[in-house]
């Protein structure tokens, strides 16, 4: 069993977490002004505890944290996409694995070259993967497929961003139970996020 919901969260209103839902034949409307090739991506998005949990773990990091609104498990990077493909890109949610996954994160990791602190599992999920798996083979078969997509996927929460590398990194574990997909519009000028579409993983 799914749900899927369609709409937009504001810059506005992403701090409260509270969405707006818009009507999906409007797409061009539900997009920022600033931009007519919105800046995509899907990505698990994490429930208020889990928010929680690793802003705590931010509080022990140098570095800019990402504020605790934007946290999120990419899955896949869209890059920038022509409004024409958004009613695609939104029906795509339902062609994926409807199952909600346990997610374990028991670590920091450090990408050096974008000085970014992440938090990372405690061991590999076969659910998580498999559900990239899918996305990657739906966009494909689709015509969708990101240009600029690395085959090699690292799941991890971006932590702190200008951030040396973390002197101790290990932490608290947080559990999560990811149970939310999501499609995710960047929002250029302000840095905010803007949800799409969404949809409930059981």
């Amino acid at each position: 069993m799914l749900s899927l919901s369609f709409g937009e969260i504001p810059a506005s209103a992403s701090r409260q977490g509270t969405p707006i839902i818009a009507n999906r034949r409007n797409d061009r409307k539900n997009l920022s002004p600033d931009t007519h090739c919105p800046r995509l991506f899907y990505a698990l998005w994490p429930d208020a505890a889990t928010r929680a949990a690793l802003a705590a773990w931010q509080a022990r990091l140098d570095g800019k944290p990402v504020r605790a609104d934007k946290l999120h498990l990419t899955l896949a990077f869209l890059g920038q996409r022509p409004a024409s493909e958004l009613p695609a890109l939104r029906d795509l949610l339902e062609q994926l694995p409807a199952r909600a996954m346990p997610l374990l994160f028991d670590h920091a990791g450090h990408f050096a070259q974008q000085a970014l602190i992440w938090a990372a599992l405690a061991q590999p999920s076969p659910a998580l993967l498999d559900l990239r798996a899918a996305c990657m083979q739906a966009l494909a078969q689709q015509g969708l497929a990101p240009r600029f997509e690395h085959d090699r996927f690292t799941p991890h929460v971006t932590l702190a961003r200008q951030a040396p590398p973390p002197a101790d990194q290990d932490c608290a574990p947080v559990a999560w139970q990811a149970n939310e997909l999501v499609l995710v519009e960047s929002l250029k000028s302000s840095g905010d996020y803007r949800i799409l579409a969404s949809r409930k993983l059981i």
